[in-house]
């Protein structure tokens, strides 16, 4: 006869294990901070925007079907706050040149055109990604008025977590003419090279 309650403990046993793996697997997933290219240390030229010469220039590349970009809009919209009138910003959106404006246009989308003084536009196949080595979704680039980079990184502490975060203090400091020996920090977000986001779990 089987022992009910050696089944019931057994039971418990394993799905403590199955719940502890899933929580693993789900922090690892948060906490791994994607790739970056090589990013260029002073403006590139022929790009399709135009450097500022007279106040700092703000990108953000990003996935428009990335759920875990969502934080760091949100910490954009936080950032853009604190410098109104002292930066120019451009949010832009990968864009496969043969796919539908339906593909770009999510909630991600309207989500950055509802930032004040942010300028959203499409990256086309990721040209302008490839041009300032930006790789994953939610990279940020600060320049200042002589094309000179001040900042690149992220602006979230993890993937999908909105919430005071040191690159966004970064930006903020420099913007405001604020010295800071910090200069990059990671980046969480889905790939800028995949025309699709991974699901929780199957990051590499």
């Amino acid at each position: 006869m089987i022992n009910t309650s050696f089944l019931r403990i057994s039971f418990c046993a394993l799905w403590l294990l199955t719940v502890g793996a899933g929580i693993a697997v789900m922090l690892n997933y948060q906490n791994t901070c994607g790739s970056v290219g090589t990013t260029p240390e002073h403006w590139p030229s022929k790009t399709q925007i135009a450097l500022d010469h007279n106040r700092d220039t703000l990108l953000m590349f990003a996935h428009p079907q990335c759920p875990c970009t969502q934080a760091s809009m949100e910490e954009f919209n936080r950032l853009m706050a604190q410098c109104r009138g002292r930066v120019t910003a451009y949010v832009l959106f990968l864009k496969p040149s043969q796919f539908s404006n339906d593909w770009t246009r999510t909630d991600l989308w309207r989500s950055a055109a509802a930032i004040p003084d942010v300028t959203v536009q499409d990256d086309i196949d990721g040209a302008l990604a490839r041009k300032f080595g930006a790789e994953t979704s939610g990279y940020i680039l600060l320049y200042d008025p002589r094309g000179q980079i001040l900042f690149k990184g992220g602006i979230t502490d993890s993937r999908g977590h909105a919430g005071d975060n040191a690159g966004e203090s970064v930006v903020v400091s420099l913007v405001n003419g604020q010295n800071t020996s910090l200069k990059q920090t990671p980046v969480y977000g889905c790939s800028l090279l995949s025309k699709t986001c991974p699901q929780p779990g199957t990051v590499k």
